[in-house]
């Protein structure tokens, strides 16, 4: 076997460990071991002026992504080491399932459909103040408070949008660029500018550098992400033509430079107006969405998921037969 075929199944496992078992405990969870270390890290940043705060920032980004990087070079070696050596069955397979689960831990397929539906139910049976609660615990950082049925869609809808290439498209594409080091920098990232990246108080400074280092790595995968869910509709002419429309007059309205793209390409596709009150506005002459909508957006979701998938093995196949 070699170390791309190696590689590869440890994708296929870590897709089958996601979507059989979900999120393990936040004890056992190494994005959860990351929270806990950026929180400790922000309650301990210097206040008295933004220069420090600044720094400060810089430093848990750098320092951590250092760490993350080290420890996914540390996991591969050990893979890798078993392959060489050929070491016995248990113990590849032991070092082929901790790589498999570090690298699950860096995405959600099953949590981010779960929590969407969980959305959906609430609305389908009327429940509105169970869909603002589970939509503010799951999905979104903003104030649900005053959103009716027709925004709580909308926002459970960008949210699945723009997960799918912050928690599968991204991650996974940085594991086929750089391995476990890779989806695990990236994902450190992604979780220092969920919890410091706002332009708010203290935060202001001290979230700057992992705001700007998120809507770096973020670039490329967004903007593939939105391709790929065009690719997963091309059946679907006429929604296609609406997806891209969208998509050129709207992904750059959003303050991110990265949301606005598959979120705008969601708008088009499943012919809706998605926004943000007094923010932005994607698909302005589309429809107002409703709760199946969710729907909609998660076969989507599943739909380009799959293709990520077909895409994945193809690279590794080619990879495999220009590496002979």
């Amino acid at each position: 076997m070699t170390i791309l075929e190696c590689n590869a199944i440890v994708l296929a496992f870590a897709v089958g460990i996601d979507l059989l078992f979900g999120e393990p405990h936040n004890c056992l969870h190494p994005v959860a071991w990351m929270g806990s270390a950026i929180g400790w890290l922000r309650r301990s940043c210097p206040s008295g002026n933004w220069f420090a705060c600044l720094s400060w920032g810089m430093g848990i980004t750098l320092i951590g992504v250092c760490v993350m990087f080290m420890l996914g070079i540390a996991c591969e070696a050990l893979l890798h080491w078993n392959l060489k050596e050929g070491a016995w069955v248990t113990s590849f397979m032991l070092s082929l399932l901790i790589n498999a689960f570090v690298l699950k831990s860096c995405f959600g397929i099953r949590s981010l459909c779960k929590a969407s539906e969980s959305v959906d139910g609430a609305l389908r049976v009327g429940n509105l103040e169970e869909a603002r609660r589970l939509l503010a615990y799951h999905l979104v950082s903003r104030d649900v408070d005053r959103l009716d049925e027709s925004e709580i869609s909308a926002a459970a809808i960008e949210s699945v949008a723009e997960n799918t290439s912050d928690s599968v498209i991204a991650p996974v594409l940085f594991y086929l660029v750089a391995g476990i080091p890779g989806a695990l920098a990236y994902r450190y990232i992604n979780t220092c500018d969920a919890m410091l990246g706002y332009r708010k108080g203290n935060l202001e400074w001290l979230g700057k550098v992992p705001a700007r280092a998120d809507d770096l790595v973020n670039l490329l995968p967004s903007r593939i992400t939105a391709g790929l869910m065009m690719l997963s509709s091309l059946p679907e002419i006429g929604r296609v033509s609406t997806g891209i429309s969208v998509w050129w007059t709207d992904s750059g309205k959003t303050a991110s430079p990265n949301a606005g793209h598959p979120m705008s390409v969601a708008a088009g596709l499943l012919g809706i107006r998605l926004g943000k009150a007094g923010h932005y506005v994607l698909g302005e002459n589309l429809r107002a969405p409703c709760p199946r909508d969710i729907s909609g957006m998660n076969r989507l979701f599943k739909r380009t998921v799959f293709l990520t998938g077909v895409f994945s093995s193809i690279a590794y196949v080619a990879s495999a037969r220009l590496s002979q």
